[in-house]
Order: structure tokens, then C-alpha cells, then sequence
């Protein structure tokens, strides 16, 4: 990747919005998503940037519907105000936006900022429990306790969202498993629409994560993390829900809600990445050199161009997290005459025989014994893909070129 600028994307297919908002209260050790401490003057600057992204963006995507906004962070709303002030902002540029998904910390979302959203047209959200043990979040400095975090679950659920998604973190330091047996059995009791769990390892082991000062932690056996996955895909089971996605499940007739799986996304915010088709790029990470680059353009750090190939890859990639592969699906992206044996066959098929996907009339599957080796397999990835990457993107505004 480098610092050349890419084309502005014409009308794109059943595009996403993402936006990113950097900041956040209390700055977690384990995470790696690029956040920095709250402070008002800097969210100003911060809003008054986003709104200028989305103004420059308006005047070459006219017109343009997008399948669903995407709000990550940081935390979103550590500042609900001004979340919904840049919210009203976008739908002014772009109206025909489908759902609308914000990440919510079980500390940040009182009844206020919940009415908020809602009015402004929020449809689902995704809480980041993380644990409901006092003692492990403590451990990993998570600034709500257990009662607070269950609370916030009740309360999201009983105001109408069309979908609540909570987020558990296992592998945790010190957590056992019957910890983990407990905070699933806890959270599927109280009736969410949808589960997502996550490996801390995903992370914190690279160099991103230890300079983040948690240099005691140790990888947990890959036998407990199995087990661990194998208790959670068997109790969701039993209680109705399904396996969407390597670390979801959801209620059936629910729609899933999910942050990364958008084919072609338009990213807003610094950090934020976008995916044209054509072009994947980079938002510069700093708040201050993102804002000092919108009154002559685009604050982009660092580009690469996409050609087919490489893009039918990504596209498999995220198909294969959310377990399926239909040819109807690759042809609605690459044309009536794509075909998945054709351009992967040979990738595929021996995934087949080690029992890691199943095969029927063309289209693929992950299996049980997949997901986990997929989840094994991802990690790796974010460990090397994110690390350099944002790692690279943290410590220089504008790299000269990132070798991914």
C-alpha cells in the first residue's frame, strides 16, 4: 500500500457505510482499533471533519443507496450528542441508507442516548459486554461491572431495536471455563437476538497488543479455547439459536448483525477503510492530520488498487467467515458466467476431503470441525494483516508505503 491517492468510486452495488469514532472514556490494554482519550475540544474538530468527509463523498455518489451504516469505534457514543448530530448530517447526504448498527460500551447508553438513537433511526445494536464476572473484567481494566453490563442488555432489549447483539471475549486472563459456561448461559438466558464471541488473542500477543503493557498475559491452549467454542455452538443450540457466522449465532427469522462483511464499503472517520471494487484505502489514524487533509480532500493514508483476482479473494475470505459460498451470490458480484469451482476448485476441494467444508449442487458450506480451524486461520491473519497494518498506520500519519 501507498501514499498514492485513489480515483473517486463511481455508483458502487449494494454498498455499506462505515464510521469510525476514535474515542473512548477509559482506553482498554487489549484492544487494538484505533482510539484515543475523550476529550471535547478534539471531538469538535472530529465532527466537524466527518461532516466534511461525508459533503466531499455526497458530490460523487449522488443518489447512491447504501444496504446499512456501520458504527464503530472507540465508542460511539461517549458522546451521544454528536453521534446523532453527524448522523442527521449523513442522512441529509445520503437518504436511502438501510439499517443503522452502533456499537454500544454497557457504560455509555443511558436512557437518553438509547431514545436517541432510536428517534434518529438506529435498528440495531451491539453491546460490548465482554464478560459478565466483576473479577475478569477487572482484570482486563473494563471500566462496568457485571450488573451494569447485564442492565444495559435488559434495557436495549425492551426498547424495540430490531436486533440486540452482544459481544463476549473468551480466552480470557484467568477466566476458566466454567466463567465462560457462565457468562454464555447468562446472556443467551436473557433472550438477545444475537451472540458474537471473540478470542482476546486475536490481538494482544503481537507487537500492537504488548506494547499496550500486558506482556503477562500467556496464549491459553488452543484445548481449552475449543472447548470453550464447542460449550457455546452446543448451548445456543439447545436454546434455538444458529451458527451465522465462525464466532455468531443468531435467532432464526432474526437478521444478523454483523461489522466486517460488506462486500464494498465507504469508511468515514480516521482509520476508517474503504473498498471499492477498484481501490482499498486507508483513512489517515491521527484525529488532527485526518481533519488537517478535508479542505483540500481526501484524508487518505495509504492505498492499493484491486484487481478482480484480489477481489474475488476478499470475497471469499468474508464468505467463508460467514460459513456459506453460493455461485448465486459470486455471480451477483462477478457476472453470470462466475463460477466458485472454476476460480477456487482447487482451493476448495481439498478443504472438502479434510472434512472442513461440505459440497452440495456447487455451493459450499463450512463445517463445525471448519469453523474452528477457520477461527484458527483468521486469527493468524489479524494477527500479521492487523499488527502491520495499523501498527504501521499509529506510529506515522502518512506512511510512505506499508507491506502487507
Amino acid at each position: 500500500m501507498t501514499r498514492q491517492l485513489p480515483q473517486w468510486p463511481g455508483q458502487l452495488t449494494a454498498p455499506g457505510l462505515y464510521l469510525h469514532v476514535p474515542f473512548c472514556k477509559n482506553l482498554c490494554p487489549y484492544c487494538p482499533y484505533n482510539r484515543i482519550e475523550y476529550d471535547d475540544d478534539l471531538f469538535r474538530i472530529y465532527e466537524q471533519a466527518v461532516k466534511q468527509e461525508i459533503d466531499l463523498y455526497a458530490l460523487y455518489l449522488d443518489g447512491q443507496s447504501f444496504g446499512s451504516l456501520y458504527i464503530g469505534g472507540g465508542t460511539p457514543t461517549v458522546n451521544w450528542r454528536g453521534l446523532v448530530s453527524i448522523l442527521r448530517h449523513l442522512q441529509g447526504r445520503f437518504p436511502n441508507i438501510g439499517d443503522i448498527c452502533v456499537e454500544l460500551h454497557p457504560g455509555n447508553m443511558d436512557g437518553d442516548c438509547l431514545s436517541a438513537l432510536k428517534d434518529i433511526g438506529v435498528t440495531m445494536l451491539s453491546i460490548g459486554v465482554e464478560s459478565t464476572s466483576d473479577a475478569v473484567l477487572e482484570r482486563i481494566k473494563r471500566s462496568h461491572d457485571g450488573h451494569t453490563a447485564l442492565d444495559a442488555v435488559t434495557r436495549a432489549m425492551a426498547m424495540g431495536f430490531k436486533s440486540v447483539n452482544v459481544d463476549l471475549m473468551f480466552a480470557l486472563p484467568g477466566q476458566s471455563l466454567q466463567d465462560w459456561e457462565r457468562d454464555v448461559t447468562t446472556v443467551v438466558g436473557l433472550g438477545v437476538d444475537q451472540l458474537s464471541t471473540y478470542p482476546m488473542f486475536s490481538f494482544p500477543y503481537s507487537d500492537l497488543g504488548l506494547s499496550k503493557g500486558i506482556r503477562q498475559v500467556t496464549r491459553p491452549p488452543h484445548r481449552l479455547i475449543k472447548t470453550m467454542l464447542k460449550f457455546t455452538d452446543e448451548h445456543c443450540e439447545q436454546n434455538g439459536l444458529y451458527r451465522c457466522a465462525v464466532w455468531s449465532w443468531l435467532k432464526p427469522k432474526k437478521e444478523k448483525f454483523s461489522s466486517i462483511t460488506r462486500h464494498h464499503y465507504i469508511g468515514f472517520g480516521p482509520s476508517a477503510a474503504s473498498m471499492t471494487g477498484t481501490d482499498f484505502y486507508v483513512n489517515s489514524f491521527d484525529v488532527k492530520a485526518y481533519a488537517s487533509r478535508l479542505p483540500a480532500g481526501r484524508p487518505v493514508a495509504v492505498s492499493m488498487p484491486v484487481q478482480r483476482r484480489l477481489e474475488m479473494a476478499y470475497w471469499l475470505y468474508w464468505r467463508i467467515y460467514e460459513l456459506n459460498m453460493t455461485n448465486a451470490d459470486f455471480r451477483s458480484v462477478f457476472g453470470a458466467t462466475a463460477s466458485l469451482d472454476s476460480e477456487f476448485g482447487h482451493l476448495l476441494h481439498p478443504l472438502i476431503w479434510a472434512g472442513l467444508l461440505e459440497r452440495k449442487n456447487g455451493d459450499y458450506r463450512v463445517t463445525k470441525s471448519g469453523a474452528y480451524w477457520i477461527h484458527r486461520l483468521q486469527n493468524e491473519y489479524s494477527l500479521s494483516y492487523i499488527n502491520h497494518l495499523w501498527g504501521t498506520c499509529r506510529k506515522e500519519p502518512w506512511p510512505e508505503e506499508v507491506r502487507l
